[in-house]
């Protein structure tokens, strides 16, 4: 029988719980919403107590966190969850709860960076050591590999809040991030399409001009993201990409930004393979969960 693992995809609206070892060996899952911590920490607890109850020892735990997040393992705050806007969760000790409930080894990153790791492992992004996993949903989160490992720094990749041009009388709308208003996120995540349309992305039809400004946003940044970063794909992800007419818009637009600058065959004349959808959908946050939880048991990758 193969080890099995814990994997925790922690969202701000919901988390996703599960045991096993990879996509086509998973024996147990759970879904909960997010609500405080001391009842959200607790469920997470209690599944794995449960399982190990039933099944045993799990080999390890691996969790992908919505953030800001501290996942320096030298900072004496390592684990927790920051700065957060999520009401509650600032300051969150999350990775020691879990540590003083289990004795394991135990692998801890946001959740784009865990997502990234998964589709590496299994999914759109296998065989490559640089390129960049961003999720565009509730907010826009960004991370990826370098070079054959995890995007880390001075904190963690923020690239939802990297700032855009913004032609204020073709868009007035001033923006919805609480932070810094009209930034990428402020500009294009979830809440920013229905504070300016004023109805919920998924409610908006395909020929809505939503999406040629939502396209020319998320150009806007992925082309920035290009020049910076230099990755050999870009996989997007998140419930706004979900609406089937966005992803061939946003190549267009790539294209037309860069306007031939980036002389590669892969963006010229082969976009569809360079600017992917993940593969596994919306699993790639908790099986990259479980490839981190394999990491931290010192499996070698």
């Amino acid at each position: 029988m193969n080890a099995l693992y814990g994997g925790v995809e922690a969202g701000g609206t919901k988390f996703v719980c599960v045991v096993g070892s990879g996509p086509n060996d998973i024996v147990a899952t759970d879904r909960f919403p997010t609500t405080t911590p001391q009842v959200t920490l607790a469920r997470v607890i209690d599944f794995f107590r449960k399982h190990q109850a039933d099944a045993g020892n799990l080999a390890a735990i691996g969790v992908g966190t919505f953030g800001p997040a501290d996942v320096n393992p030298n900072s004496a705050t390592y684990g927790y969850i920051t700065s957060t806007p999520k009401a509650g969760w600032p300051n969150t000790n999350f990775l020691g709860q879990l540590q003083e409930a289990f004795y394991l080894p135990m692998g801890f990153d946001t959740d784009v960076n865990t997502a990234a790791l998964g589709e590496w492992r299994w999914g759109a992004a296998q065989g490559l050591d640089t390129f960049l996993y961003l999720t565009v949903g509730t907010g826009i989160g960004g991370g990826g590999m370098v070079n054959g490992r995890l995007m880390h720094g001075l904190v963690h990749p923020e690239m939802g809040h990297m700032f855009l041009r913004r032609d204020q009388q073709a868009d007035p709308f001033a923006g919805a991030c609480p932070y810094h208003g009209d930034c990428f996120e402020g500009l294009a995540a979830g809440p920013a399409l229905e504070k300016r349309w004023g109805r919920r992305a998924e409610s908006l039809p395909p020929d809505h001009p939503a999406w040629d400004l939502e396209a020319q946003y998320l150009a806007l940044g992925l082309v920035n993201l290009i020049v910076a970063v230099s990755p050999q794909r870009i996989v997007l992800g998140g419930g706004v990409m979900e609406q089937p007419q966005l992803l061939p818009k946003v190549r267009t637009r790539v294209q037309t930004l860069l306007n031939g600058y980036v002389q590669s065959t892969q963006i010229i004349q082969d976009i569809d393979h360079y600017i992917v959808a993940p593969q596994l959908g919306d699993r790639a946050g908790v099986l990259g969960a479980i490839a981190l939880a394999r990491q931290a048991a010192g499996e070698v990758v």
